[in-house]
């Protein structure tokens, strides 16, 4: 079972108390997208085996969105960080990097 930090209330919660909700990261498209670009926010997404970063809701306490780095094939848990980013911090992405060497996050910045 997983269990994740909140990084708001600061609450340690089991999953059961909390929603996965996809990928984090993605760049949303509204009104006026190219077909392109608003399928590519509807079907594309990373399935990896290993480092993911993946967005949370905590449901049974505070109620506020935050996003999680783990590990698929471990469910390891590197840290959590508020959802009003566009990119892991620079810290965890050195933590995740320093226990997984050579290890690489893509670039979202542009994608879809």
């Amino acid at each position: 079972m997983l269990i994740l930090e909140c990084p708001y209330c600061g609450v340690e919660a089991e999953e059961t108390e909390l929603h996965a909700d996809g990928e984090a990261h993605l760049k949303r498209f509204g009104p006026g997208s190219s077909d392109d670009d608003f399928e590519g926010y509807m079907f594309r997404r990373e399935n990896p085996k290993g480092v993911h970063f993946e967005r949370w809701r905590h449901v049974n306490g505070c109620g506020k969105y935050f996003h999680a780095a783990r590990c698929t094939a471990t469910l390891e848990v590197f840290g959590t960080y508020s959802a009003q980013t566009l990119e892991p911090p620079k810290d965890l992405q050195d933590k995740i990097s320093a226990k997984r060497p050579g290890w690489t996050w893509r670039d979202l910045k542009g994608e879809g």
